[in-house]
């Protein structure tokens, strides 16, 4: 094997590629990622055996083509290092040598035939959502998910594919997002099940993976695991196993509450400066709106209090709650501070539900007022 590549290039499809190598395993083997070259270009390819990764890579020149399995920290550091435009990478099988204008590297490498397949996107039926569509369904509900909790279904965003339409959910028993957009299919593809749950570490990835300027991106689930191809990438994920909550019984009839329109940008400033004074035994922070304002104020023993003032549009009966700013704080980090959002209260005991006019919806509970 013989190539001649771009240096910049291969480092941010090894990079994107390399997280899914896990730092350490029972097999050795799993800590490298693979590079296959054929005529019509070059491929890398990691697995942990619960997820995996096929990426081209582009601005490379093959002379010989050929397999070598290069290891993920070291090969990882002289392509960061490298100051040179353009590598060298050669391998007869049993090592790999890189070569820049004025640096030579030699590593050892494993026989590439012991390396775990990755999957590939053969399907014929499938289906199709916008790539941004798809990045920001991850970015709006990964962020709510849990993996440290022993209910395994909450580590992992569910997906829910019907008719036209694709609905993604996370939640971690606390707060939950949810995200809908328009999707379209080729073919008619398998019936997706109540338990399509994809792990969180593979959503991050599917993120990355995707690139935002790529059109269309193909979507499919094959047994018990979960399939994205785009024009770069094919990852594949097996898919988590246990009971997701009925998310749709936690978000109340639109309507049952008061309903205040907000202004994304000023709100995330003004928590952020509410939550200063917040700590870990005392991370409540009271929302008072009434009267033209919404009053902010946090208080914690040792570290001091907090009032923040912020006009909107809502002078009817006074309402306060208290919620987490952490969790406030998430939702609103994702939206464009340019962007409005309404949230809904009934009292201070029931859960605020936050709404954008594109699909997505956050729903969070309220915190015990006696902290």
């Amino acid at each position: 094997m013989k190539i001649s590549c771009d240096r910049e290039q291969l480092l941010q499809a090894f990079q994107t590629v390399a997280a899914v190598a896990p730092a350490r395993s029972p097999k050795p083997i799993l800590q490298n990622v693979k590079l296959d070259v054929a005529d019509d270009g070059a491929y890398l390819t990691a697995t942990d055996l619960e997820i995996g990764i096929r990426h081209a890579v582009a601005g490379v020149d093959v002379q010989a083509p050929g397999s070598v399995v290069l290891p993920v920290t070291r090969f990882g550091s002289i392509l960061r290092e490298s100051t040179d435009q353009s590598l060298q990478i050669e391998s007869d099988g049993s090592g790999a040598t890189i070569r820049g204008e004025r640096s030579k590297f030699q590593l050892p490498a494993e026989n590439p035939a012991e390396f775990p397949s990755v999957q590939g996107f053969a399907e014929t039926a499938y289906f199709e959502a916008p790539a941004r569509l798809l990045r920001e369904l991850i970015r709006r509900t990964v962020f709510a998910t849990d993996n440290e909790s022993s209910r395994y279904a909450l580590g992992g965003v569910k997906l829910e594919f019907e008719g036209s339409q694709i609905t993604a959910v996370g939640t971690d028993g606390r707060r939950l997002a949810r995200m809908v957009g328009p999707i379209a299919s080729q073919g008619e593809p398998a019936a997706i099940q109540q338990n399509t749950i994809v792990p969180t570490r593979a959503m991050q990835l599917i993120e990355r993976a995707v690139a935002p300027q790529d059109a269309e991106v193909q979507l499919a689930v094959r047994g018990n695991e979960f399939l994205v191809h785009s024009p770069r990438a094919t990852i594949s994920a097996r898919l988590l196993e246990g009971r997701f909550p009925d998310w749709r019984k936690v978000f109340p009839e639109r309507g049952a509450g008061t309903q205040i329109e907000l202004a994304a940008g000023p709100t995330y400033a003004a928590v952020r400066q509410a939550a200063i004074v917040t700590s870990e035994e005392s991370r409540g922070i009271d929302f008072t709106f009434g009267d033209g304002t919404l009053v902010l104020a946090g208080q914690a023993a040792d570290v001091g209090q907090s009032r923040v003032e912020l006009p909107i549009g809502y002078d009817g009966q006074e309402i306060t709650i208290t919620l987490d700013p952490r969790f406030v704080i998430d939702f609103l980090k994702v939206l464009d501070a340019e962007k409005t959002f309404t949230i809904e209260l009934r009292d201070g005991e029931s859960a605020a539900v936050c709404t954008t006019d594109d699909g997505y919806g956050y729903v969070i509970m309220p915190l015990a007022r006696d902290r």
